[in-house]
Order: C-alpha cells, then sequence, then structure tokens
C-alpha cells in the first residue's frame, strides 16, 4: 500500500479542536493510552475518556502537527504522527491544575489502519510536561532543559509519496537499533557517534529533558539510563515504519528491565521489574540520524517502581480525589 494511500485514508480524532472524527474508528477499535487513561475499547469510550477531557482543559486549543509518515510493519498499515497539543490551559486535566495560561504538551500518535477504519491507536501525552508548566511536577528536577521540543530543522516533517528515502532511514536506525543492543558496560562498545551527527537533538520528555551532541546527551541521558536499567532489552515494536528522511518506531510495551541502578531522575534503585511505553520519531541526514523525538509514559514507569506521580500532586496541590 502506497503512502498516498494511506495519507489519504480517515484519520482519527483530533485530540483537541472541533474536528471528531469518530466515524473513522472501527466499532471494535481499541486505544493504547498513556497513564492514568491506558487501555479504552470503543469510539465513545475514547470520546468520554480522552477527547472530552482534553477539549475541555484546552477549549481554543489546536493540535499542532509537527511530523506524519505512514508505512506497513508485519500485520498492518499505519500513519504515525507527532506534535502538540497547544491552547490555554482553562480546566484541569488528569487531576493536573488548569494554570489559565497558554501551555505546550507533546503527543505522539500511531494508527493502525484495516478497510479503511482504524482498528488501533496508540497515544502517548507528554503529562509530566504540563505539570512542569503548572509548577506542581511532584518528583526530582528533569535531567536536562526541558523546553518543548520544536518540529524537524527542515520544516519537511509531513511527508508524502514523493519523499525518497524511506528504506535507507529505515536501515539506518535498524542498525542504530542493533548498536544499542551489544553494550557491554562501556558507551562506546554501542558505537553510537558513528549513527548520529556531531551536533544531533534529542528531544525527551519533560522528565528527561532534551540534549545537544554526543557529550550532553552520554552525560544527561544514556549514561544515567544505562546504570539504572542496566538488563534493559528494547526494540519489542508494535511498529516501525521509514518514509523519506523519517522513521517512527512504537512499542507497547518497547523495553523491559529491572531498576538495579540509581541516578535516574534522581531515584534511588528499587530492584523492580519495569516494562516501558516508547515512541521514537527520527530525522536522517545523509548516512547519519540528526533528530530524535523520544516519548515515554513516565507516569506508567513510576507507578511501576512505586512512585504515583499523581497522588503525589493531589497531595502537592493539597486536592482531594473527585469522583
Amino acid at each position: 500500500m502506497t503512502s498516498l494511500t494511506l495519507l489519504n485514508r480517515a484519520l482519527g480524532p483530533a485530540l483537541i479542536g472541533p474536528d471528531t472524527r469518530l466515524g473513522g474508528l472501527a466499532t471494535d477499535h481499541i486505544l493504547h493510552c498513556f497513564a492514568p487513561v491506558n487501555e479504552v475499547r470503543g469510539a465513545e469510550a475514547y470520546r468520554q475518556l480522552v477527547l472530552e477531557p482534553l477539549r475541555a482543559a484546552f477549549p481554543l486549543g489546536e493540535e499542532r502537527v509537527d511530523i506524519r509518515l505512514a508505512g506497513h510493519y508485519k500485520d498492518g498499515d499505519w500513519v504515525a504522527t507527532s506534535g502538540h497539543v497547544a491552547g490555554l490551559f482553562a480546566s484541569d486535566l488528569f487531576g493536573i491544575p488548569a494554570t489559565g495560561r497558554s501551555a505546550m504538551v507533546r503527543f505522539g500518535r500511531f494508527e493502525r489502519h484495516e478497510s479503511g477504519r482504524i482498528v488501533e491507536t496508540i497515544l502517548i501525552l507528554d503529562l509530566p510536561a504540563l505539570m512542569m508548566q503548572a509548577g506542581c511536577w511532584p518528583c526530582g528536577p528533569a535531567m536536562g532543559p526541558a523546553f518543548p521540543a520544536p518540529g524537524p530543522r527542515t520544516h519537511d516533517g509531513i511527508v508524502g509519496p514523493d519523499d525518497e528515502g524511506g528504506e535507507a532511514s529505515l536501515a539506518l536506525v535498524n542498525a542504530m537499533i542493533g548498536g544499542l543492543h551489544e553494550f557491554d558496560g562501556s558507551l562506546k562498545s554501542m558505537g553510537m557517534r558513528g549513527y548520529w551527527t556531531d551536533d544531533f537533538w534529542w528531544f525527551g520528555p519533560a522528565p528527561i529533558g532534551n540534549f545537544k551532541g554526543h557529550a550532553d546527551y552520554e552525560r544527561g541521558h544514556q549514561l544515567p539510563f544505562l546504570t539504572a536499567f542496566p538488563d534493559r532489552v528494547g526494540g519489542n515494536h508494535r511498529a516501525r515504519i521509514g518514509e523519506g528522511a523519517y522513521v517512527a518506531s512504537c512499542g507497547w510495551p518497547s523495553i523491559t528491565a529491572t531498576h538495579t541502578g540509581g541516578g535516574w531522575l534522581g531515584l534511588a534503585p528499587t530492584g523492580k521489574p519495569v516494562t516501558m511505553r516508547v515512541m521514537d520519531f527520527w530525522r536522517r541526514e545523509d548516512s547519519r540520524l540528526a533528530e530524535n523525538w523520544v516519548m515515554i509514559d513516565i507516569p506508567d514507569l513510576l507507578g511501576q517502581m512505586g512512585i504515583d506521580v499523581f497522588e503525589r500532586m493531589r497531595v502537592l496541590t493539597q486536592r482531594t480525589p473527585t469522583g
């Protein structure tokens, strides 16, 4: 199936704004969603549990798309989208207190198509970023600056059927992922400097932050992460597609690990086994990767480590549970 066919098929509902498009979802649609929503079955439940709260929180908001690409992976045809929910944060969202001021929250979304309908959606919203903007993030400071991640430097993230190079982009990412599996305790063993430009950007979820170039990335994220989760195994992807200069992948979960080392997000080791819901969007520049947008469902991950960020936030803001 061509990219043009995929991108012209019915897209799912926009996260906010007047556009509903629930008719594009299959009757038995399933949504794999960020915590605290988690799994949602059926279009009406999607509307009630995700879309209505978002639209109430951002009544004048918009879904700003930075990257969209399409492709086939194993059992399905996928459309992957990354961007921001942006607007005035007017009403509380999942317990996060509204600020009445503008806010931007990054999202990643994968939609699987069958027979002209979307049968499966995987969605992450960077809620910790919104908590930080509302001044109520209840855990330690970010590992790096947590400013809203911009779109691609080249401003060409909406990929179409005429964009060539998808196979080369996907091959590069696959090789890089293979290198990650070669970790023997030394960062050099993975050979990452051969896969990334010297000045690459790594845009992580808000509690981790953003990093520029190898030294900053290794110091701020890679080494703390590998120290905390030395036995991690990744690459368990539901989708991994490449089109033009872009690649997108998603696993639900993508990574399994044990939290045996300290320092990551300022946390002492818990010894707990964990899984990680992860999305990645990459941009290739010639033969190397130049930008990477990473989504991790941090509240779900911390919950497995015994840290309920929503309850901590409620206590921090001195609010009582509702409903």
